[in-house]
């Protein structure tokens, strides 16, 4: 499909993304570079021991080409002498095979690090598709291939030349010198001429190492629908999420409305805000907001407190205050105790008043609310979030 197509992919792989790929075996790997750190080693150990390990193997062999009369009429000797040249060759060897075994591990450390899935040994049959081995052999990447394995070749066989020529008149030396010396001049200069070849495919392996994490980030890229597509699946779905919260205001509110029966008193603005308070008496603290609302909510708050006959009291600054500045089950701010103590005073004398009669308390009206707490007093119409619209 077009969407599909190479010109679409336009957005980098995501996280998710390159985990899926790593945990399919999918890494960027560069064997050229591989390649170069395990030859290097290898040049490099033949060049610090060779000298040591043309000796060992030379008497191995100078060992193993003698033979006495015992060794040959009597097999089991025979047998313990290979085994113990077989043994001395392998000592002799041995740090130079552990060098390279390290740094074969290490390789992949460099490019994409070590990775260790199940998946990549499942049969793909996908990939027996002849029309995409087709598509792979006049591919990019193959067209990339075909000019590394070209200039490899270029690149050894002229290093290979020059190292041969510089070398000639000892390489045609070696025939007269002793056996010992000429076996260790002999393996020095193979060292020196192999670690120039491979110095060269360094140049090769600097060359391919960006490009395979180009071409690995650019293989794995995402068209803009994928990306939609990941985040609806990681994320959620915008719509279930707003149907979510939706459901989760419902289920606030409703909790709130619940402890509306519970409050001491409702301060009204008178219509449009509601803000319901409870104190607990003989516990430390400032009073509680319990519930608070505007417009149909409010109006919902008070027609709850009049069947709970929790008592109503309009306060229009100190409604907008408490409706601004504090939150549900939040303690009133300190700027707000003496007209709240003032409105509870009174709820408290009321209570009094309706069980036991006597003189009725009169309804404050001059509550001590701070101008600036006031979203429609001047001294605070200018802050962020101020109501509009509300009575005076």
């Amino acid at each position: 499909m077009a969407e599909d197509s190479d010109a679409e992919r336009t957005e980098p792989a995501s996280a998710r993304r390159l985990e899926q790929a790593r945990e399919e075996g999918d890494v960027p790997r560069s064997r050229e570079l591989a390649t170069f750190g395990v030859l290097m080693t290898a040049g490099a150990g033949l060049w610090l021991t060779g000298g040591s390990l043309a000796r060992q193997l030379a008497a191995v062999l100078q060992s193993g080409l003698s033979l006495d009369r015992e060794q040959v009429y009597n097999p089991d000797v025979l047998l313990h002498r290979i085994f113990t040249d077989i043994g001395t060759v392998m000592l002799a060897c041995l740090p130079l095979a552990v060098a390279i075994m390290v740094v074969a591990l290490a390789s992949p450390l460099l490019i994409g690090g070590w990775l260790f899935t199940a998946k990549a040994f499942m049969p793909n049959f996908g990939k027996l598709n002849p029309m995409r081995g087709l598509g792979n052999m006049f591919s990019t990447n193959a067209l990339v291939e075909l000019l590394k394995a070209i200039a490899k070749t270029v690149v050894v066989a002229c290093v290979a030349w020059v190292v041969v020529m510089s070398q000639k008149e000892a390489v045609l030396g070696l025939a007269i010198e002793p056996l010992h010396s000429g076996s260790t001049h002999l393996v020095r200069l193979v060292g020196v001429a192999f670690l120039f070849m491979v110095g060269a495919l360094g140049l090769i392996a600097a060359l391919d190492a960006p490009y395979q994490i180009w071409h690995y980030a650019n293989k794995l890229k995402m068209t803009r629908q994928e990306v939609i597509q990941e985040s609806k699946e990681s994320e959620g779905n915008p719509q279930i999420k707003g149907k979510i919260r939706q459901l989760q205001r419902e289920m606030a509110k409703r909790r709130m409305m619940q402890n509306v029966p519970t409050a001491d008193v409702v301060v009204t603005n008178p219509t449009h805000y509601a803000v319901a308070l409870k104190y607990a008496e003989g516990q430390r603290g400032a009073p509680r907001v319990v519930a608070k609302g505007v417009d149909e909510v409010a109006a919902k708050i008070r027609e709850i407190a009049q069947e709970n006959k929790v008592a109503l009291l309009e306060a229009p600054p100190l409604a907008r205050a408490l409706y601004k500045h504090v939150e549900l089950e939040e303690e009133i701010p300190e700027a707000l105790y003496s007209a709240v103590a003032e409105v509870l005073a009174y709820v408290f004398q009321l209570r009094t008043y309706s069980a036991h009669g006597g003189r009725q308390p009169d309804r404050p009206t001059k509550l001590a609310v701070p101008p600036a707490m006031d979203p429609l007093d001047p001294a605070a119409r200018q802050q962020p979030g101020a109501p509009h619209g509300a009575d005076q």
